[in-house]
């Protein structure tokens, strides 16, 4: 699996997944909105970590500075 995303891509997804966490457990964003809000930042923690996005593979997008990386 080929890195395609940067640092700054991953440092967003890390603070947007942060927020949403924040969020749903300080109660400003409940029920479906909340657990939809827990499962992105879920998917954005996980996509960070491995700096991999499946769905920029499916569109042919790199973020990555260092092609191949």
């Amino acid at each position: 699996m080929q890195k395609n995303m940067s640092n700054l891509d991953r440092i967003i997804r890390l603070l947007v997944a942060a927020v949403a966490v924040y969020a749903y457990y300080a109660g400003l964003v409940t029920g479906t909105v909340g657990i939809i809000a827990i499962a992105v930042a879920g998917i954005f923690l996980l996509t960070s970590l491995v700096s991999f996005c499946p769905l920029y593979r499916i569109f042919g997008i790199s973020t990555c500075p260092v092609p191949g990386k």
